[in-house]
């Protein structure tokens, strides 16, 4: 072999390629799931969104935004859906444009909002496991309005659903997706049943850590047989309080998850706001025995914060790191990284989700020149 007089330096251990499975990484950094509201109406994924996702291909894994597996799953205006030809053809010009791109595998995530939703913009009453109203108000096409009561969901309601999330999968896959991310967190659906505040029933679905998990993990499992586990990944958030979300038995809760979906052969367990100072962290990453993405807590958005959290938690265990909010505003983030070079605030949090490119695909990759209003940064709300 010729060697050169000049020596590379050693590849950070974030930016190094990895598996997942029998899937290729170029690097250990996973693009969070992160929603844009940048969809039609319908649900249907848009071309600029096609432009979004490529922009960011060079992370090691792309987990695409929430799209709903039904129609009653609708959270907000313009959020993606899988459930219907048109959606899977939107989606599919997303994974075509990555893969042009040079990116490498995508995930989509599958959320169903439950009660996180309204009338006023999926035209249908929202479910959740019980009866109880988002103690807040939510954003519809008219605005913000109150929240409404969510109908209890029937064992008829549970079936259809499970079998809506396998749907999904299927369709998720024929759009051109590596896999799908089952969204068990953050206040939605999935997390209302797993939570004792937002899941008051007293049949085989409700009560003890057994009963609040037996949905989740049915829903996994059905994806997992549509699909394949090395298809299918979950995402947690523990002691998130998202959504009017109010965990009290979060340590017996999860480890009972984890046990209970570990057999299976998942593709991966994603853990949001990942921190490897607490006792949960480790009782998880001893319990799983398959890979761990982390998401980690970022008090500040900059490359050595980043790789000073990433370090930790690879350290304790986790496999892969996931990062939003610095994927958001920095399309090319792993060479922002690699080079040690500042990175793009997150521009006015009203951009977020207002549609159209400004603050979605017009953040400046490193050897564009932004000019000064684009470079303002500004408190943005948690993604989630």
């Amino acid at each position: 072999m010729t060697h050169t007089k000049s020596q590379k330096a050693p590849v950070s251990p974030l930016l190094a390629p990895a598996r997942l499975g029998r899937l290729h990484l170029s690097n250990h950094l996973v693009m969070a799931p992160l929603t844009r509201n940048r969809a039609e109406a319908d649900g249907t994924p848009t071309p600029l969104m096609a432009a979004y996702y490529a922009q960011r291909a060079s992370a090691g894994l792309i987990v695409a935004e929430a799209a709903t597996p039904n129609a009653t799953g609708q959270t907000y205006p313009n959020i993606t859906a899988i459930h219907s030809p048109s959606h899977v053809a939107g989606w599919r010009l997303v994974t075509e444009a990555v893969r042009a791109a040079g990116g490498g595998p995508m995930f989509l995530q599958l959320q169903h909002g439950g009660r996180v939703g309204h009338p006023a913009t999926s035209g249908l009453t929202p479910v959740s496991p019980s009866p109880l109203p988002l103690p807040e108000t939510i954003f519809t096409p008219d605005g913000h309005r109150p929240a409404v009561v969510p109908r209890e969901m029937t064992g008829d309601d549970i079936r259809t659903t499970v079998a809506d999330f396998a749907n999904a999968a299927r369709n998720a896959v024929a759009a051109g997706f590596a896999g799908v991310e089952v969204h068990s967190a953050n206040g939605h659906l999935l997390h209302q049943f797993l939570s004792g505040n937002t899941n008051r029933r007293t049949d085989g679905y409700g009560g003890s850590p057994a009963g609040r998990i037996r949905f989740v993990r049915e829903v996994v499992e059905a994806v997992a047989a549509a699909i394949g586990p090395e298809r299918t990944g979950v995402r947690i958030s523990p002691r998130n309080t998202v959504n009017g979300i109010e965990e009290t038995d979060t340590d017996t809760l999860y480890p009972a998850l984890v046990a209970a979906l570990g057999g299976l052969g998942l593709a991966y367990l994603h853990l949001v706001h990942a921190d490897p100072a607490d006792p949960l962290f480790g009782r998880i990453r001893a319990a799983w025995p398959d890979t761990l993405i982390a998401n980690p807590v970022l008090p500040e958005l900059s490359a050595a914060r980043i790789g000073v959290e990433s370090a930790r938690l690879l350290a304790a265990g986790a496999d892969l790191i996931a990062l939003g909010r610095p994927f958001l505003a920095n399309p090319d983030l792993v060479r922002r990284l690699a080079l040690g070079a500042p990175l793009n605030p997150v521009r006015d949090r009203y951009l977020m989700y207002t549609g159209g490119a400004t603050g979605y695909t017009d953040y400046p990759a490193l050897d564009d020149q932004p000019s000064s209003a684009s470079m303002v940064a500004l408190d943005g709300p948690r993604v989630v």
